[in-house]
């Protein structure tokens, strides 16, 4: 039963991972398929919300049940999002200056924070 449950969960992981990509690499058939309008910004800015409040509560959880080294690691992993929050600002039309100075600072610190946790 554990057994299955990991793999259950992998996969899970694994194919949440593709509908990520599918939304970078081809937005509009992403849209549909997460069932809202590609132009409706509110839709766009609550999916956001959601996953900024799931990116605190994870670490978060880690923290508390694998302890402080664990909670490094799962920083530096974290650091994907603000970094790709990055490329995301510039390239399209936001400057470098709101990139790096709101999240490039943000992957800098959890990249900071999360070697010294891990590797501690």
């Amino acid at each position: 039963m554990f057994f299955a449950a990991l793999v259950v969960a992998v996969l899970g992981c694994l194919f949440i991972l593709f509908i990520g990509g599918r939304f970078l690499v081809a937005p509009a058939i992403a849209t549909a398929g997460f069932g809202v309008d590609q132009d409706r910004r509110r839709a766009f800015t609550s999916i956001k919300g959601v996953r900024d409040i799931t990116s605190g509560i994870v670490p978060l959880v880690v923290l508390l049940v694998a302890g402080p080294h664990v909670f490094g690691w799962a920083l530096l992993a974290a650091a994907i999002t603000p970094i790709g929050d990055a490329v995301i600002v510039v390239t399209n039309g936001g400057t470098l200056r709101q990139a790096l100075g709101v999240h490039g600072a943000t992957a800098l610190v959890l990249v900071i924070a999360g070697l010294v946790l891990a590797l501690g």
